[in-house]
């Protein structure tokens, strides 16, 4: 099967929903209508994490998901992983992860996810945090990026 991975990464606190979904889901559905299967990679460090898987989940609602997937992709193994199992199509620890210092595990995960996908989209505003080091480490990588905050 083709899998289109997108990774989705933005900044912990975001002051305009309504100016994300606007930007956002448009891009969601036209992904969901061209690609044969689109696997999305999110966190959950804040609320462009939460808001938009729970985005997603709604577009598949109206749209199915049968060529879709939402991944949640911990830095660490948390305490209550069965909600996020019931939440989301799966819970990825990756291993680069293990044994590292739990705020270099977050840099380490947001690189595994960018180097696993074909695009990169970002909700980001500033210049500095974690979402911003994510897109550079993807412009570093040569990775196609859409950053929404800046169209």
């Amino acid at each position: 099967m083709n899998i289109f991975t997108v990774s989705l990464f933005g900044h912990r606190e975001i002051s305009d929903l309504k100016e994300l979904s606007s930007k956002i889901e448009p891009i969601i559905k036209k992904l969901l209508q061209t690609k044969v299967y689109v696997s999305f990679l999110i966190g959950r460090n804040g609320e462009f994490d939460e808001y938009v898987a729970s985005l997603i989940k709604l577009i598949q609602r109206k749209t199915g998901k049968e060529n879709s997937e939402i991944n949640l992709i911990l830095p660490y193994k948390v305490t209550n992983i069965e909600f996020y199992e019931k939440y989301y199509d799966s819970v990825i620890v990756p291993n680069s992860v293990y044994g590292a210092y739990h705020k270099a595990a977050i840099t380490i995960k947001n690189r595994w996810m960018v180097e696993k996908s074909d695009l990169v989209i970002g909700f980001v505003k500033s210049n500095k945090g974690g979402a911003y080091t994510a897109m550079k480490y993807a412009q570093k990588l040569d990775k196609k990026i859409l950053n929404i905050a800046r169209i």
